[in-house]
C-alpha cells in the first residue's frame, strides 16, 4: 500500500530535517569554538598579570583553543571581577581571581556582586610568597631598619590597589611589627613599582615577579620574603620571621573562576585543561621563577579555602579600620 504525503506534510518534514542537521553537538564537543577571554582585574606588568599570561600560554594548548588575556584594572579589582560576574555563563569569559576581589573587597566595598555568590570557583592555580622591597627614597638595608625608621617617621607604601594582596600583606606587617604606615593604592603592581623606582613612595610588599628583575639589577633592595621559608630565587634574602617579625607570613594566590551557571561539561573541560596546565613542565618552571607553587585545590575545596581566607583577612581589615571612599 502506497503512503501519500500531503504537500504541507512534506514541507514540515523538510523543515524538521533542516533543523536536525543544524543542531549543535554537545557543549563538550563544540567548546571552545571561539576565543576564550581570561580577564585580569589589574594592570599589565604586575604579579597577577604575570601569572595569568604564563598560565594562558599553556592553558590554550591544553584547551585546544585560543585564550586572550584581557586587563581590566580599576576599583581595586572590582571592575574586572564585575565583567566576569555579568558575563554569559558559557565558559568563554573566565577570571584570574586573587584574594583582593575574592575575599578582601567584600569587607571594604559595597560590591554589586558578591564573588562567593556570583562566581564559580573552578580551580586554584598557584600560591606565591611576596617580598618586602625599598626604593632609592629610603636608605635602609634590612627589615629591622625599616621598622625602626617607621617608628621615627610615617613611611609611605604603595600597593596594587585597595584590598590587593600587597595592600593587606602590608597591613598585616604593620600590625605584626607595631608600626603605622601610609598607604597609596595603584591600579596594579606595575604602576606602583614604577613610582617606587622613581622615589615617590618608600617601600612595597609585592609579588616576586613584579620586582625580581629590579632586585637582580640593584634598582630596588629586597629586605625579606613573606613565606615560611626562603625563596630559592633570592637565597640571601631572609624571611620576615628570620628578620625579626615573629609569626608574620603572607602570600598571594591565584585561581580560575567563571560566572555561575557554566554547563557541567564545559566546566569539566576547563578544569581538565587547568589540571593539565598545572602539570606542564614549562608552566611549573614559570611558577618557580615567579616564586609560586602549583595548587591542587579544585571546585568545592577551592571554595572552602576562599571562605577561610575571607574570615582571616576580614579580621585584618577590621583591625586596620579601613575606609575606602
Amino acid at each position: 500500500m502506497k503512503t501519500v504525503l500531503s504537500r504541507s506534510s512534506l514541507l514540515a518534514l523538510g523543515v524538521a530535517a533542516i533543523a536536525l542537521t543544524g543542531l549543535p553537538a554537545t557543549a563538550q564537543d563544540d567548546y571552545p569554538s571561539k576565543p576564550v577571554t581570561l580577564v585580569v582585574a589589574y594592570a599589565a606588568g604586575g604579579g597577577t598579570d604575570a601569572i595569568a599570561r604564563g598560565f594562558a600560554a599553556q592553558f590554550e594548548k591544553e584547551l585546544d583553543g585560543r585564550v586572550i588575556v584581557d586587563n581590566r584594572p580599576g576599583a581595586a579589582g572590582n571592575m574586572g571581577t564585575e565583567v566576569v560576574a555579568k558575563a554569559d555563563p558559557d565558559g568563554y569569559t573566565l577570571l584570574i581571581g586573587n584574594q583582593g576581589p575574592m575575599v578582601v573587597n567584600p569587607h571594604i566595598f559595597k560590591m554589586r556582586h558578591d564573588p562567593a555568590e556570583a562566581l564559580d570557583p573552578i580551580a586554584m592555580i598557584a600560591d606565591a610568597q611576596l617580598v618586602v622591597v625599598v626604593g632609592p627614597r629610603l636608605e635602609v638595608k634590612t627589615l629591622p631598619e625599616l621598622v625602626a625608621k617607621a617608628k621615627e617617621q610615617v613611611l609611605v607604601y604603595g600597593s596594587a590597589g585597595n584590598a590587593s594582596a600587597s595592600h593587606v600583606a602590608t597591613l598585616l606587617l604593620g600590625q605584626s611589627a607595631g608600626i603605622d604606615l601610609k598607604h597609596v593604592p595603584y591600579k596594579g603592581a606595575g604602576p606602583a613599582v614604577n613610582d617606587l623606582v622613581g622615589g615617590h613612595i618608600d617601600f612595597m610588599v609585592t609579588t616576586v615577579p613584579s620586582v625580581i628583575g629590579l632586585i637582580e639589577a640593584g634598582t630596588v633592595t629586597a629586605l625579606a620574603v613573606t613565606g615560611a621559608e626562603r625563596f630559592p630565587g633570592l637565597p640571601d634574602v631572609p624571611t620576615a620571621i628570620e628578620a625579626g617579625v615573629p609569626g608574620y607570613t603572607a602570600s598571594a594566590w591565584y585561581g580560575i573562576l567563571g560566572p555561575k551557571g557554566i554547563p557541567d561539561d564545559v566546566r569539566a573541560k576547563i578544569a581538565a585543561a587547568t589540571s593539565a596546565t598545572l602539570k606542564s613542565p614549562d608552566f611549573l618552571a614559570k611558577l618557580e621563577t615567579d616564586g609560586a607553587v602549583p595548587s591542587d585545590l579544585v571546585g568545592p575545596a577551592f571554595a572552602d579555602f576562599m571562605a577561610t581566607e575571607r574570615t582571616r583577612w576580614g579580621e585584618v581589615v577590621k583591625a586596620a579600620d579601613i575606609k575606602v571612599e
